[in-house]
């Protein structure tokens, strides 16, 4: 069985996939992939999660928060966001981080 996770950021006008550049939102230096959990998989969940994550002006996750999405899924999302680190900036900045989870 694949399973697939996708990122997606929100910004002011919609949707962007990942690598898109959004101007208004901070750049991902690097990034960690959520897992697929493993119930979630044997359970063929699927669906979008949507994590918001304050950044401190070093480029370090501060702190998330669940927007939305499956309880199996979110965990995870929140688990990898976590390790990211952003681009520095001159104040603290708060985005919109969607995860997209496909069961195959």
């Amino acid at each position: 069985m694949a399973t697939t996770a996708a990122l997606v950021f929100s910004g002011a006008s919609g949707f962007a996939q990942t690598g898109s550049t959004d101007e208004s939102k901070r750049k991902v230096k690097t990034k960690t992939a959520p897992q697929y959990p493993e119930l979630a998989k044997r359970m063929n969940v699927s669906g979008r999660v949507k994590i918001e994550v304050v950044v401190t002006p070093d480029g370090r996750v501060k702190s998330t928060r669940v927007v939305g999405g499956h309880p199996l899924l979110v965990q995870a999302c929140q688990d990898a966001v976590k390790e990211w680190k952003f681009v520095p900036a001159p104040e603290e900045s708060t985005q919109v981080v969607e995860f997209e989870f496909h069961a195959n």
